[in-house]
């Protein structure tokens, strides 16, 4: 079967659980200098990041909004990912339709995005634009306006993105069905694009009141990276935010999830799955976890490139799949770390778990090698050395670590912990997480075709 198959599994996996989080810049031996940085809170709690930086005639404007899909009720989702496109709707000052049309003639580009913790915004212009920056983010955050024809817009654009990415293409539902059998009973337990039917029945005054609620400069972060000087970029946002009224205070859902004592299986049957594929997922560390470091050092081992175990194992040597991946998805309250893998036409699912299964047994048992070790360490500083490049990324992560992390300077100490990992910690977070008694599987069979009735036998004419 073709390639992109396995892309679009890809392709998926990375539009529903977001960006992924950057490695960052902070060992002397590969050459790379500490990325400098203001930060500060208005009276409002705006709480705001500047990283002055003259090497381009740029900047990057990122505002992080600390809501997401689990501030959702279970019986409303999809709302966080609906404002990601109704703040583009225009404000009580800009009209509809206008802020696209800004930026891009401005000579600029934005774009936003939704998780299940997070909603953000980012527009990036040249350096003589940055005051239309500044007013299009107050804007939003201040004169939002949340009225019927934006809301009536933003629905079919939404249900119209749903049956898109999701429904219709094959194993579009992969990380909704995981998110529901991993985290039962949370608000994780929804992914962001959230229910055409909850988007339907809402009114305009839930919208509006979620609105009210959530974005507000007390739970915002604003970080701006780029060609500017700082005192004179901290007045202007004195001017353009410092007037917006403080929120409430914000309430965060609580978590709670318990030990998974008994494994799990479930079977997605849909006509138009192509290919077998199965997922093998087992609860993981929270995102400020320690543990996040040998994780994500140990999936990168597992079945990231050529070389990988799995890959060696299931696409080299079986030859029983087109592709495998493996990722730590972790998140602020919980994460799920899991394998994925695409079989090839007339495999069977069972042979991939079984090959699967011995695979991640095998490093609960042996560890990994000295080589596998390095060879996944120098991908980390390689990372680290080309992550960092533009001003975006940098204003992206500085406001990340800010919020998940409460510390912005890890941007300047994230590589040193992975660094920091011992070979052995590699097996100690295999034996934590990969315990088979917390194996979740999600199963993606191939749909059995219709059986054909058989041609009825003709008469033989008499002669």
């Amino acid at each position: 079967m073709p390639m992109p198959y396995l892309f679009s599994v890809v392709a998926i996996m990375s539009l529903l659980l977001g960006t992924a989080r950057a490695k960052t810049p902070d060992d002397p031996s590969i050459g790379l200098r500490p990325i400098e940085f203001t930060e500060y809170d208005l009276e409002n709690g705006l709480h705001v990041i500047l990283h002055e930086n003259h090497e381009a005639p740029v900047i990057a404007s990122y505002v992080l909004y600390h809501v997401g899909s689990k501030n959702e009720q279970a019986d409303r989702t999809g709302f966080a990912h609906f404002f990601e496109h109704l703040m583009f709707e225009g404000s009580e000052n800009i009209p509809r339709g206008g802020i696209d049309k800004l930026v891009s003639s401005a000579g600029g580009n934005l774009n936003a995005s939704t998780s299940f913790d997070q909603t953000d915004y980012y527009i990036n212009l040249p350096s003589n634009q940055l005051k239309l920056a500044l007013w299009i983010e107050s804007e939003r955050m201040m004169h939002g306006k949340v009225e019927k024809t934006g809301v009536e817009t933003q629905r079919e654009v939404v249900k119209e993105e749903r049956r898109r990415n999701y429904d219709n293409r094959p194993y579009g539902t992969l990380f909704e069905n995981l998110a529901a059998m991993v985290f039962k009973g949370t608000p994780y337990a929804w992914t962001p694009i959230g229910s055409l039917e909850y988007i339907d029945q809402a009114s305009i005054e839930e919208f509006r009141e979620f609105y009210k609620k959530n974005y507000v400069p007390n739970n915002a972060t604003l970080s701006i990276a780029g060609d500017f000087k700082t005192d004179e970029l901290k007045k202007l946002i004195a001017d353009y935010f410092g007037p917006i009224p403080k929120g409430d205070p914000i309430l965060r859902p609580e978590f709670s999830l318990p030990p998974q004592t008994t494994p799990e299986t479930r079977t997605v049957e849909k006509e138009n799955t192509p290919l077998p594929a199965t997922l093998h997922a087992w609860h993981a560390a929270r995102k400020a976890d320690p543990d996040r470091y040998p994780l994500d050092l140990l999936t990168n081992i597992m079945a990231v490139g050529n070389s990988s175990r799995l890959y060696r194992r299931l696409v080299d040597q079986e030859q029983v799949a087109l592709g495998v991946a493996a990722f730590p998805y972790l998140l602020e309250e919980g994460g799920v770390v899991g394998v994925l893998a695409t079989g090839n036409q007339g495999v069977a699912i069972e042979k991939l778990d079984r090959l699967i299964e011995e695979e991640i047994e095998k490093v609960r048992k042996e560890g990994v090698t000295e080589e596998e070790f390095q060879k996944a360490l120098n991908q980390q500083s390689s990372d680290a050395a080309s992550s960092y490049g533009t001003m975006g990324s940098r204003a992206r992560e500085l406001a990340a670590f800010h919020v998940f992390f409460g510390d912005a300077h890890l941007i300047n100490t994230d590589l040193a912990r992975y660094l920091a990992v011992k070979r052995e910690d590699l097996q100690r977070v295999a034996n934590k997480y990969f315990a088979p008694d917390g194996l979740n599987t999600l199963h993606y069979p191939v749909a059995a075709k219709a059986e054909q009735p058989e041609p009825a036998a003709a008469d033989n004419p008499t002669k």
